[in-house]
């Protein structure tokens, strides 16, 4: 299992390129691309996400893609005329009505954003395509193998977590039997100090530890789970199984809360809150998992 967090980077240099990719992941419930690259690489977009779903199932993940174009070219720019008309007409009626020295001169106006661009900056670069994939493939090599070594150490500390869990489970089992059977002592002793020497009637007695038992029973969600217990056991060996541990664990928490609230036993009340306080930090860990 590989963790959602992890970092990769890849270069490609020659004579007359300069290419670096950069992808970055966190934990994110679903696949949340984002890319930011020179906007001469736009038509790549689609082929580069491709490449990134193929090696990633989910979490938020970052790409930037610098490019540098040694080549050698001839100066080329290009003037947006009516912006720099825009600008100087918009000097003048300043000029004009707060009587002050209308000062624009084309210097000036060619300093101002977007009135001077580079007329190479949007040339065809579609001979770079293959070494914009084949570079974000080995960054994408790097970032796995950071997130196969990451995910690896998660898994350990939640499989540590999980025989905690089941030793929780089969202690809260050890205790339930003995409830009823304490709840009925009490019971008994309550009634035979209050009454005295007076009689009890021993079958209403019977019929108020029956219906404690049956009221305080967590014999099904102790099964449910050693269920779980044992699916997680399945589950968390599994590539890109993240999503359904976290599921899982979510069942866990459900579980230990309704045992905490039916148990109205001190023990299992303390080993369910322990039993919570484990899940709660495997579900913190799971959460991490792809």
């Amino acid at each position: 299992m590989k963790s959602m967090t992890g970092y990769g980077r890849a270069e490609y240099k020659d004579d007359f390129i300069d290419l670096l990719v950069e992808i970055r992941t966190v934990n994110n419930r679903n696949l949340d691309i984002n890319t930011k690259m020179p906007r001469a690489f736009a038509g790549f977009e689609d082929k580069l996400r491709k490449c990134i779903q193929k090696r990633i199932r989910r979490g938020r993940t970052d790409v930037f893609v610098s490019f540098s174009d040694n080549r050698e070219k001839a100066g080329r720019f290009e003037i947006d005329y009516a912006l720099a008309e825009s600008y100087a007409a918009a000097a003048k009626a300043l000029s004009e009505r707060c009587g002050v020295e209308n000062d624009v001169t084309v210097t000036s106006l060619m300093r101002l954003p977007e009135v001077i661009k580079d007329g190479n900056a949007f040339d065809d670069c579609s001979e770079f395509e293959s070494v914009l994939l084949e570079t974000a493939d080995k960054a994408l090599d790097v970032l796995d193998a950071m997130r196969t070594a990451e995910g690896g150490k998660l898994v350990t500390d939640i499989e540590v977590r999980m025989q905690t869990v089941a030793k929780l489970v089969e202690r809260i089992a050890e205790c339930a039997p003995k409830v009823k059977e304490s709840y009925a002592e009490k019971l008994k002793a309550r009634m035979e100090e209050a009454l005295k020497d007076v009689g009890y009637d021993e079958a209403r007695l019977l019929s108020e530890v029956a219906f404690f038992a049956d009221k305080s029973n967590i014999d099904e969600e102790i099964t449910r789970l050693q269920s779980h217990i044992a699916q997680f056991g399945r589950l968390v060996g599994t590539e890109g199984s993240g999503k359904q541990i976290d599921f899982l664990i979510q069942e866990f928490n459900r579980e230990a809360n309704t045992i905490c609230s039916k148990a109205n036993d001190i023990r299992i009340t303390d080993l369910g809150l322990l039993l919570k306080g484990e899940i709660e930090k495997i579900r913190e860990q799971v959460q991490n998992l792809e």
